[in-house]
């Protein structure tokens, strides 16, 4: 099925809570599926909003409905100061990830707040949301969802690694797309650094004068998560049992932490990276200079970290794309990556 432009805004939060991700963004399809970013923008959180989501967590069913709600309207609200700004009038659809509060599959719980029938009637158009719940229903993990896309979009790369809140890498493996979640990254290594007042270890720097705690190191690399097979997934529930608990039993410097940390990072993803061939790096974490300049010393790959705008905005870029595919009818959710029982088409759909 070959088609010509087709219009779309896609939207993603991720758990590091850096801000709102927006792409406006147009596809094509004459033999194999193609796309350019028109306009992107990331809206940051205010210090409200980033303390409801990280507090929605532990809030009851009734407050984190609110809340759905809530961030519904402010979601809704941005993708219209989004398409004023840049005077946007060609739109069939929006695509919204959502913001992940609880993500827990192996329980059968998953649940992104940012309520897709709202977004619809604050922005006036078909709205595709709730990616995951489907996947996890069919016995899967709901996550990582981006590997459709990585291998129809970024198809000249052997891996697709993302660094945001957490790693997680898609490859190509006896003619079937692999991917999951390898570890935490920015939402353990933001947390530390912002005990000394700061949102983000700018280029690693703090990490750069730390020291390895090797007992910790050992730990962490010892935690049952990076033994058991694939496919797996992370959540924010592995940070708060297994994680933190871990680390803050050492009392270290947060430099240490932050070094122990980065080796942590930079061991777990060189195992899952067992041939040759060019790695395309994107989100947050590649900005962390000390931290990918760690991983070249430790893997023979050619890494490619691509122009800021698909760094920035490839999850939101692919969201639309899954937005896509939903909206056609089309698989965007691969058993070979989530462990569902089959491939599907998963999103729900909401009009004005």
């Amino acid at each position: 099925m070959s088609f010509e432009k087709r219009f779309a805004i896609g939207l993603m939060s991720g758990t590091s809570l850096d801000g709102v991700d927006l792409v406006y963004v147009s596809f094509e399809k004459k033999e194999n599926y193609s796309f350019k970013i028109i306009h992107s923008k990331t809206y940051f959180y205010t210090d409200d909003w980033k303390q409801k989501l990280q507090q929605a967590f532990n809030q009851s069913e009734e407050k984190v409905s609110k809340i759905d709600i809530e961030y519904g309207k402010y979601l809704g609200t941005l993708i219209n100061i989004f398409t004023v700004d840049y005077q946007i009038d060609t739109i069939e659809f929006i695509a919204s990830h959502g913001h992940t509060i609880f993500h827990n599959p192996n329980e059968g719980i998953t649940l992104q707040i940012g309520n897709g029938k709202i977004i619809s009637k604050i922005t006036n158009h078909k709205v595709v949301c709730d990616f995951r719940t489907q996947d996890v229903k069919l016995g899967g993990q709901g996550a990582p969802l981006v590997p459709i896309g990585d291998q129809l979009l970024f198809s000249e790369y052997r891996y697709c690694l993302n660094l945001g809140g957490f790693a997680n890498i898609s490859f190509e493996e006896n003619y079937k797309r692999i991917a999951f979640d390898i570890c935490p990254v920015n939402i353990v290594m933001n947390h530390y650094t912002q005990k000394l007042g700061l949102e983000y270890d700018d280029k690693g720097l703090l990490a750069s004068e730390g020291k390895i705690n090797h007992k910790l190191l050992n730990e962490l690399n010892n935690l049952p998560f990076y033994i058991d097979d694939n496919p797996k997934s992370l959540g924010f529930e592995f940070i708060v049992d297994e994680i933190f608990p871990l680390i803050d039993n050492y009392n270290l410097l947060e430099k240490d932490v932050l070094r122990t940390f980065v080796e942590h990072v930079v061991i777990q993803i060189s195992n899952k990276i067992k041939s040759k061939g060019k790695l395309l790096i994107t989100g947050g974490g590649t900005f962390n200079t000390f931290l990918i300049d760690a991983l070249r010393k430790r893997i023979p790959n050619q890494i490619i970290t691509p122009k800021k705008e698909i760094i920035d905005f490839k999850e939101a870029l692919i969201f639309a794309f899954l937005g896509l595919l939903r909206v056609d009818n089309q698989v965007n959710c691969l058993k070979s990556v989530t462990g569902a029982k089959k491939d599907h088409s998963s999103g729900q759909i909401y009009v004005p």
